[in-house]
């Protein structure tokens, strides 16, 4: 037991070894966590869904041989996702997409209707530039900014160090930036062309 008489999570694992409804309890803390990252990887609610209960299918049968190796059980949750995600994209042999109206565009409610129409126009050109990055820049970006990991985290995550992702986020975000210029030049020229 920890302080405050919640059972520790190694123990947890243990248990849920044996035992499906230790298991239900790793489930419930991690589910949620586990549904976002899909979701915000596949843009797609129903898929998402059903990955993440592949996810806690393949984890719950998976678990007996689990080890921990030093890094969160979570980590072992996310590499699976990965893989059924990477398989998913394999499959569909299509780009990922977000859909917009799960964004919450809205913000302040006292905002005007023009300045609602200018976010959600921001963000499908944000959406539109993180898509042609290869899928796994695509990744870190969702778990560093959906997710709200850190480095260190991802780097467990995906498999490398911690200065292999900062590296790896930087070029990323200078890619970004490269995309959004792009894109800004292409409606410039495309105003300059109709006067």
């Amino acid at each position: 037991m920890t302080t405050n008489g919640a059972i520790d999570q190694d123990q947890l694992i243990q248990q849920a070894k044996t035992d499906p409804e230790a298991f239900g309890q790793l489930y419930e803390l991690h589910v949620e966590k586990i549904y976002n990252y899909i979701y915000y990887r596949i843009g797609n609610r129903d898929d998402a869904e059903d990955l993440t209960a592949r996810v806690f299918y393949r984890a719950l049968n998976h678990i007996p041989h689990y080890k921990n190796k030093g890094v969160p059980f979570a980590a072992w949750l996310y590499r699976i996702a990965h893989n059924l995600v990477a398989n998913w994209y394999r499959d569909q042999k299509r780009r990922p997409t977000v859909a917009l109206d799960s964004l919450n565009l809205q913000g302040n409610n006292r905002e005007n209707p023009h300045h609602v129409a200018e976010l959600a126009n921001e963000h499908e050109i944000l959406l539109a530039a993180v898509q042609k990055l290869p899928p796994l820049r695509q990744e870190l970006l969702t778990l560093k900014y959906v997710e709200r990991m850190s480095n260190a985290e991802i780097g467990q995550i995906m498999g490398r160090s911690e200065g292999a992702i900062k590296s790896l986020y930087h070029r990323t975000l200078v890619a970004l930036k490269e995309l959004l210029a792009e894109h800004e030049n292409l409606v410039m020229e495309s105003k300059e062309d109709e006067h």
